[in-house]
């Protein structure tokens, strides 16, 4: 553990704390993306399917249950419950997640993958996956325009978490001898970030002049 690692971790959960704060407080999923959170939500249960064959410590199984766990509780809200259900604005969440993030996703997996086991296709899905992730909930925040404070801050602290990793696989591939470092992650972790370039921009400029984000519309 290295303070990247855990600044990344607290970051996470925050970012969930965050969300199920704006839902709840604003009673409303409006400008929230179920698709985005629907394929966050497919990441770790198939990332973390060695929580049956693998136990690392406490923490680790702690963290991959929670993440899960808010997870799922957040699509349940946004899918099944009210006023959350009919507040999910399809007209603007329309990123055929399925057909160009899912499928292309898990086929990549198939040919390019750590070890050509079901666990490891899952893992290495799971990773490319969650690179895409991201992507219909930008979508939806730039056709809305403007965009709320906790909204914008759930999205930053993504960002921040995915970034922090970066450093944490930086941090430990010099200072850990036999730190195996996995180059589809690392790949997968700089495109991630990447797409949270523009948003961090705007973020920071709204911030520097204490207005609400704007995002240029599609």
């Amino acid at each position: 553990m290295n303070i990247f690692r855990l600044a990344g971790d607290v970051t996470h959960l925050l970012s969930f704390v965050v969300l199920i704060l704006r839902l709840y407080g604003y009673r409303s999923a409006s400008g929230i993306s179920l698709k985005t959170q629907e394929m966050f939500l497919l990441v770790f249960v198939t990332r973390y399917l060695d929580l049956f064959t693998n136990f690392v410590s406490v923490y680790n199984t702690t963290m991959k249950l929670l993440y899960i766990g808010f997870s799922g509780f957040i699509v349940y809200l946004i899918r099944y419950q009210e006023p959350w259900k009919s507040t999910n604005d399809k007209s603007h969440d329309t990123f055929q997640h399925v057909q160009f993030a899912i499928a292309p996703c898990f086929l990549l997996a198939c040919f390019v993958n750590e070890g050509y086991t079901p666990l490891e296709i899952l893992w290495a899905f799971s990773i490319y996956l969650e690179a895409l992730a991201i992507l219909p909930q930008l979508i939806v925040l730039q056709r809305h325009g403007e965009v709320e404070n906790l909204t914008g801050n759930y999205v930053f602290m993504l960002g921040a978490y995915r970034a922090l990793y970066i450093a944490n696989w930086i941090y430990r591939a010099k200072t850990e001898q036999h730190y195996h470092t996995h180059l589809i992650t690392i790949i997968s972790g700089v495109v991630q970030t990447a797409l949270y370039v523009d948003f961090f921009y705007h973020y920071a400029v709204s911030k520097m002049l204490g207005k609400k984000i704007e995002l240029p519309g599609t």
